[in-house]
């Protein structure tokens, strides 16, 4: 689609149009939303103060590894684990088969719940009231449907979610002093960014939740016309790399078909499916996900060198962000 000399706007709409009609379409949108709500968990941890990559999320959902970050010893403001739960818990109750679908298959592999409850539970006490009456807010109906409308959105919920002045903290010290220090402020950003894959479905600009377009700046600017301009860049970017990606998991799920074309009550295929959104699932995790029992979930990875193959050459996806 040749979008040159086209207002910038109009481009990224365009572009975005295009993605949201291919994935309306395509046979593999269930494996471009499994990597989009990786691409979006790593854009949100990047705001949140912890960046990661996806390679980091993927060894956590395959069970080699705990949350990235988790006893690294940096006094992060917030837990990978609590940013990975609220931005999944964005669109469980969006009623699209297809997104559903997804979401029950990542939390056959990893219960972000208890993960988060273990990992960041007083990272859920602080931030949750919060995010529910963010996602309360998204899910308001939008008086038009243009990205100025969004951006003023955004701007509303900053204002609302401003943490009021807090007294400061009296601390006393060994030797019996008394110390006066200012309260810890945590930026909050990150959880108006969860929401806005979000807003842009109920805004109408997309069809179903793209858990990948995460477009928040790290920090606002000047106003909401100014942040409507950036999101248009980032709309525009994020629909160019996601056409991307999702061609080349078409391509990748293409030659899996064609490589384990057998019988059909072979559960190699959908295995080789799964291994292009989580490469280096463990055969418990490919035990649960599939019905079959351990010894036959080994003897399934033992036999998809090549489908491992196509998960490794899509392991680290261009960020679509």
């Amino acid at each position: 689609m040749e979008t040159h000399g086209l207002p910038e706007i109009a481009r990224a709409m365009l572009l975005l149009g295009r993605l949201d009609g291919r994935l309306q379409n395509s046979p593999d949108t269930d494996i471009f939303l499994s990597r989009a709500r990786l691409n979006g968990a790593v854009a949100l941890a990047g705001l949140a103060g912890v960046p990661i990559d996806v390679r980091a999320l993927q060894d956590w959902i395959a069970g080699r590894s705990p949350p990235p970050r988790a006893s690294e010893g940096l006094n992060d403001p917030i837990s990978v684990a609590a940013v990975f739960h609220l931005a999944l818990t964005r669109d469980e109750d969006v009623m699209d088969p297809i997104s559903l679908a997804t979401l029950h298959m990542l939390r056959s592999v990893l219960d972000d719940r208890a993960q988060a409850a273990t990992y960041a539970s007083g990272d859920l006490a602080h931030f949750g009231p919060l995010w529910r009456q963010i996602k309360a807010s998204a899910d308001e109906p939008f008086q038009s449907t243009d990205l100025l409308s969004l951006a003023e959105r955004v701007f509303a919920l900053a204002a609302v979610t401003e943490p009021a002045p807090a007294s400061s903290a009296n601390v006393v010290s060994f030797d019996g002093r008394s110390l006066e220090l200012p309260p810890r402020q945590r930026d909050r950003l990150w959880l108006i960014a969860v929401a806005v894959p979000r807003m842009l479905y109920r805004a109408g600009f997309t069809s179903r939740i793209i858990p990948s377009l995460v477009l928040l700046p790290k920090f606002l600017p000047s106003s909401p016309a100014d942040l409507a301009e950036s999101l248009a860049v980032g709309i525009g970017r994020a629909a160019r790399t996601g056409l991307r990606e999702l061609d080349a998991i078409e391509r990748a799920a293409s030659r899996t078909l064609s490589d384990y074309a057998v019988t059909k009550r072979s559960k190699a295929p959908l295995l080789a499916r799964l291994l292009i959104s989580y490469p280096g699932l463990q055969p418990a995790a490919v035990a649960r996900l599939l019905g079959v029992t351990p010894q036959g979930a080994r003897k399934l990875l033992a036999t998809l060198g090549s489908s491992a193959a196509h998960g490794e050459r899509l392991r680290q996806p261009s960020t679509l962000t």
